[in-house]
């Protein structure tokens, strides 16, 4: 249950911390020190915001709706998030971390240290980002992607214009360190884009690209485990579980039974 900050349940906000009594905040939350709670927040419960953050920053962009940020969340220092967001239960982030309006994202959203979320995006349950990604405006992003250090999803097709054309990234999608998805390009369910690639059409669904620009190389099915078994390394969810619910990881076993 949501309640005002002046309940005597949301009793842990550094006395440096300033929080507006319009802020809905719900049980045990916790504020850091020098945080700033802007007026049209709404917090879970168990949810931690470190110091040095600004939660709810306003925005004429968002037509008055909320940032409403799920239960069991942790917002490590110096992030930023915008009002007019929402995000599921268990949002984790790194620090300095900026998210701008009209993000909605669902739950178990992981988001590492300096990454640049611009806005008007959809991203699924169970994504995980590393350090440095920049995700440009009307990107899509489906359900348990991996997308690691130094990745850029772009969305204007001859800058600079009006036009915006976001990125789509299917469910299971894997995107290695410093590749970069140029407008309106679609990456299917289960592909690996390889490191350093610059990806400029559609990925088909269970496949491997690579290079500059990437080119098909392989189905992800041919890739083996370098830890000397030489079981498949893909689909990785047959052998990749760390971090996920255990009813998660016991479909994902009955669809690709040992």
């Amino acid at each position: 249950m949501e309640n005002s900050h002046t309940s005597p349940t949301a009793q842990a906000i550094h006395p440096t911390a300033l929080v507006s009594p319009k802020a809905r905040l719900g049980n045990n939350v916790k504020i850091g020190a020098f945080s700033i709670i802007y007026d049209n927040v709404i917090i879970g419960d168990d949810t931690t915001i470190d110091s040095h953050c600004e939660i709810g920053y306003p925005t004429p962009l968002t037509q008055g709706e909320p940032l409403r940020i799920g239960a069991s969340s942790l917002i490590r220092s110096h992030s930023i998030f915008y009002e007019g967001s929402s995000f599921g239960e268990k949002l984790t982030t790194g620090h300095r971390v900026t998210v701008r309006e009209k993000t909605k994202a669902g739950k178990n959203f992981q988001i590492g240290t300096l990454c640049d979320i611009q806005g008007d995006c959809v991203i699924g349950d169970y994504v995980r980002f590393h350090s440095n990604v920049h995700i440009g405006q009307h990107s899509s992003i489906g359900n348990f992607v991996w997308i690691f250090p130094y990745v850029v999803l772009t969305n204007d097709p001859h800058p600079p214009s009006h036009v915006q054309m976001g990125v789509t990234v299917e469910d299971y999608v894997a995107i290695a360190t410093m590749s970069i998805l140029l407008p309106g390009v679609t990456v299917k369910k289960g592909a690996l884009v390889g490191a350093h690639s610059s990806v400029s059409r559609d990925v088909d669904e269970d496949t491997v690209v690579a290079g500059s620009p990437a080119n098909f190389i392989c189905a992800t099915s041919k890739l083996k485990l370098k830890d000397g078994s030489g079981s498949p390394a893909y689909p990785w969810r047959k052998h990749f579980h760390r971090g996920y619910p255990e009813a998660v990881v016991t479909a994902w076993l009955e669809e690709f039974p040992r």
